[in-house]
């Protein structure tokens, strides 16, 4: 496992990305699960920049580990308790204009990722979400 300790800020997310993509190719992962792993590191690293703390700074602590070919990523902060994944998926039969904002970046992480789950522990927020990267 190999974990970043780094500031919850959108002015990190290319540390971030590098951080995971080290990771994923040392691992073999294949372009297309890279891709769509990259795509959720994103919006989950975003939300909690520009949500977890409010108007304050806090840090994220991404995780990353590789078993028998399932790759997990985890994410905690101690910002504000919430969890995404109670959010109803977006009427994706709607037009954009007829949907209702937000939701989703969150719908696109569970349909590329292969699971994804939530805990709020100790005071922190705990997103992981895993993929068959071969």
């Amino acid at each position: 496992m190999k974990t970043l300790i780094i500031e919850a800020s959108n002015d990190n997310l290319y540390t971030v990305n590098e951080f995971i993509d080290s990771f994923l190719e040392n691992e073999g992962c294949s372009l297309k699960a890279q891709t769509q792993i990259d795509l959720c590191v994103e919006e989950i690293f975003v939300n909690i920049a520009n949500y977890a703390y409010g108007e304050g700074k806090g840090n994220a602590e991404i995780s990353v580990e590789n078993n028998d070919g399932k790759v997990t990523i985890t994410f905690t902060d101690s910002g504000i308790a919430y969890n995404p994944l109670e959010k109803s998926d977006p009427d994706t039969t709607l037009s954009a204009d007829e949907r209702q904002i937000g939701g989703l970046g969150i719908f696109l992480v569970k349909k590329n990722m292969d699971s994804v789950s939530y805990e709020y522990k100790d005071n922190k927020n705990i997103f992981s979400m895993t993929k068959q990267i071969k």
